[in-house]
């Protein structure tokens, strides 16, 4: 890869930001401020692949400000929208009495919220918060009830007999063909999507509206028979999301939104809206896969499969989270809270060819090595690397010393040589990996290749280790095992590091073997021979 052809970092994230840059500049848009977005669904607990739609987003913010233009991220809180099921884990609540109605509209269950709504946006920003993530908050009940989105929903309405042939020319769906893309909330039973919209009266901007029966998250809903009007700029009522989105990206200036590929009908609708309707550009896209749980099933709010941002906290660092999301934005994933070791272990691999330690070869792979390294940090790296620990290790350590933990497994890295100094940093690592250590009790097995020397040799240390008899002097008798065997005393060394710590290099590990049990290393071992 030449000079020429590395854009920015050299990551996904700059080829996004100079593709946007290129489309504004042959749109002849002014370029000023350049918003990026990204909606929060309110409508139930937010997970990981919430958080990550915010801080992609982010990331192309931070790229165009690396390329010399303003940018801001808004993020966008979905809180008009209807309670369709009830989530995993809080049917306790008696949340059945407003299914239908806005999230925005329910009392917070917890009480320490306006509401229900207001409550899951909460934890989301809290998540994005407590990875540094700066963002302009929006909400829908806000944006719907200061009337700006009104000329917007007002000329959406008026075309709406067009609107709906496009739709089901588009996607299939023939709904809107006799609806209008557009739920007032039933004046009498504060419900949305049962009062579905005839007539759009256009002189006086209000729409014809009944609330009957419909059929919501695959349940039906009763409706209350009410038959009213209700004005697009004073009562309360929301777009419908095939039209929605365009609204809102030409309401706020929208010129970059990801999305998944489980919204892509809806992101094709509103395109077409936006561009031949609003005439408004729709913004630059990227669209991105679902993260998917251990079991391949997508996380999913309502399933109660959710990995929240304050949960992997607990055992990984801000970092950790980020290098998650930004190591790439396309392929499904499966994703559980045992990913966390490897990345914790993977940031420090990073950092290393930042700072020299790891020298690359090949120079694309330096240039997007670094560029991730310095997202991860949002742009703003340190001017040194940290002390690093294998968290592996420390999650080992963590097993033995459950007393005391911090200031024993501390001396024991310095005993050794892991590190030089007792640092406060190492204090909160040393937190994390007990967490770690005392709600999972197995690590993943490593994935190694071993031709059949090596599984002998292992096979016969393992045996040994497990012997009532222990070796006087362990280090010796793992390398006189390697020779006696025909395998390289390092090569097997490695293959011992990979084992127990899932990397290729620790602390001397005769040591180590002893601290953390010989019998609990013949066991670990024997799953390889």
């Amino acid at each position: 890869m030449s000079e020429q052809e590395i854009i920015g970092k050299g990551t996904w994230i700059d080829k996004l930001a100079s593709e946007l840059l290129e489309r504004e500049k042959s749109l002849g848009r002014n370029l000023d401020l350049l918003k990026v977005e990204s909606g929060l669904g309110a409508s139930g607990i937010p997970h990981i692949g919430s958080l990550g739609d915010a801080v992609r987003a982010y990331g192309v913010k931070l790229a165009l400000e690396n390329l010399g233009y303003k940018s801001e991220l808004i993020a966008y809180s979905d809180d008009l929208d209807g309670l369709r099921k009830i989530p995993e884990g809080m049917q306790e609540f008696g949340l059945e009495e407003h299914l239908a109605k806005p999230v925005s509209l329910i009392p917070d269950p917890y009480g320490c919220h306006d509401s229900y709504g207001m409550h899951m946006s909460s934890i989301l920003l809290d998540g994005l918060e407590k990875v540094g993530i700066k963002y302009e908050f929006r909400r829908a009940i806000d944006t719907y009830k200061q009337g700006v989105l009104k000329d917007n929903i007002h000329t959406i309405l008026q075309n709406s007999t067009k609107i709906g042939e496009k739709i089901s020319e588009l996607v299939g769906q023939e709904k809107y063909q006799k609806y209008l893309p557009y739920f007032p909330v039933c004046a009498n039973c504060n419900r949305l999507y049962t009062a579905e919209a005839t007539e759009y009266i256009i002189d006086e901007k209000k729409v014809k509206y009944r609330c009957h029966d419909a059929e919501i998250g695959s349940k039906m809903i009763k409706g209350c028979g009410h038959e009213g009007e209700a004005d697009i700029a004073k009562d309360l009522g929301k777009l419908a999301w095939k039209v929605e989105f365009a609204a809102r990206w030409a309401a706020f200036d929208i010129r970059f939104e990801a999305y998944g590929k489980d919204i892509m009908d809806s992101v094709k609708v509103n395109d077409w809206v936006a561009d031949e309707i609003l005439d408004f550009p729709h913004p630059h896209h990227v669209k991105y896969e679902m993260f998917l749980d251990k079991g391949g099933k997508k996380i999913s709010k309502s399933l109660g499969n959710v990995l929240t941002a304050q949960r992997w906290l607990e055992f990984g660092s801000p970092k950790s989270i980020l290098l998650l999301l930004y190591k790439r934005i396309t392929g499904a994933r499966e994703l559980g809270l045992e990913d966390i070791p490897s990345l914790m272990n993977e940031y420090n691999e990073l950092e290393d060819i930042n700072f020299g330690r790891v020298k690359i070869d090949n120079k694309a792979k330096l240039v997007k090595s670094k560029g991730l390294y310095e997202y991860v940090n949002l742009l703003n790296p340190p001017k040194q690397a940290s002390t690093h620990v294998n968290y592996r290790l420390l999650i080992e350590l963590a097993k033995i010393f459950k007393e005391n933990r911090n200031e024993r497994v501390m001396k024991k890295l310095l005993d050794y040589g892991v590190i030089k100094n007792p640092e406060p940093e190492i204090e909160k690592l040393i937190e994390l990996a007990g967490n770690y250590s005392d709600e999972f009790d197995e690590q993943e097995k490593t994935q190694i290749d071993l031709d059949e020397t090596a599984k002998k040799a292992l096979k016969i240390l393992a045996d040994t280790l497990g012997a009532d008899e222990e070796p006087e002097d362990i280090q010796n008798t793992i390398y006189q095992i390697a020779k006696a065997n025909d395998v390289q005393p390092k090569d097997f060394f490695k293959i011992l590091y990979q084992i127990i710590l899932g990397t290729s290099r620790g602390p001397k590990i005769g040591p180590f073997i002893s601290d953390i049990g010989r019998k609990q290393v013949a066991k670990k071992l024997s799953e390889y021979t």
